[in-house]
């Protein structure tokens, strides 16, 4: 799962924009990926623990050496990073969770209605002006998860609400994101997400621990790499170009889930979740098209 941009300092170099984030998002489909494969072998609690652990040590190693690690972890709005820190989890678990019962492909396209609750919810939240064109995108990306979900399909059932709740709880972190932005910097931000909610699983963890053979402790490491530098690179691509331009690449990710769900689960998804993801795939970039106008 990818996260909100950092703000774009101006800097143009598209093409190197571009294979940054289409490298960020093929790591995000593989971390969902080895999520969906592990989850099948252990706790849905383990598996969001090992991958805010590897993530956090990763941090630490990276940053805390060059900034300190007093500085990277002060923040001025201490109650807000934790509301942060327990969207995202909550965006792990009930994502993580989807996958066991949801294909790769259709749950990383639902997922994807976060973008468009961002603009639904900034109206209340942030006091931002939506205006018409981005309603009607808003009301299109829902009709995509119903064309996807559709009654009577192999979809329609009580799982499908898991990645629709990630979707909500990942519209909040966003927002989240952005009030924090001129308060902390990306980095304390996002430490403090994975510092906090590696204790919060790590104290969950006793109750669900299950030894990992070798090989799945190593995928378990992956999963946290894969989600490190998707981060790193995706803060990287919208430092060389704006959030409008990348933003169609950002959805390469669906493409990745769906190749990887083919070649690992054998799973293809039929006409009506590959319309329903178009029409997904569009709203979204019909809202960043909007954005880019005003």
């Amino acid at each position: 799962m990818s996260v909100s941009p950092s703000p774009f300092n101006g800097a143009e170099h598209p093409i190197k924009g571009i294979a940054l984030i289409c490298l960020a998002v093929l790591l995000f489909a593989s971390h969902d990926t080895l999520s969906k494969y592990l989850s099948a072998f252990y706790p849905i609690v383990m598996v969001v623990w090992a991958r805010y652990v590897v993530h956090t040590l990763l941090m630490l190693v990276v940053f805390v050496p060059r900034s300190g690690f007093s500085a990277v972890v002060r923040t001025k709005r201490p109650g807000l990073q934790l509301l942060r820190a327990l969207c995202l989890i909550g965006t792990s678990l009930l994502f993580t969770t989807g996958l066991r019962y949801i294909p790769l492909a259709e749950a990383t396209a639902v997922n994807f209605l976060a973008p468009l609750l961002v603009t639904a919810l900034s109206v209340p939240f942030l006091g931002e002006r939506v205006s018409r064109a981005q309603w009607l995108a808003v009301l299109a990306g829902f009709v995509g998860v119903l064309i996807v979900v559709r009654p009577g399909g192999a979809l329609f059932t009580p799982a499908i609400l898991l990645p629709l709740g990630s979707a909500l709880c990942f519209g909040f972190y966003q927002l989240l994101t952005r009030k924090l932005s001129g308060v902390d910097s990306p980095t304390t931000s996002n430490f403090l997400t994975g510092i906090l909610n590696s204790l919060i699983m790590s104290a969950l963890l006793p109750f669900f621990w299950s030894t990992p053979t070798l090989v799945h402790g190593l995928f378990m490491i992956g999963l946290g790499t894969c989600g490190m530098l998707g981060h790193m690179l995706l803060t990287q691509a919208f430092r060389h170009a704006a959030p409008a331009m990348l933003a169609p690449f950002s959805y390469g990710q669906i493409l990745f889930a769906g190749l990887f769900g083919y070649l690992i689960f054998d799973h293809t998804p039929d006409q009506y979740a590959l319309v329903g993801i178009a029409v997904i795939c569009l709203s979204g970039l019909a809202v960043a098209w909007a954005q880019r106008k005003r």
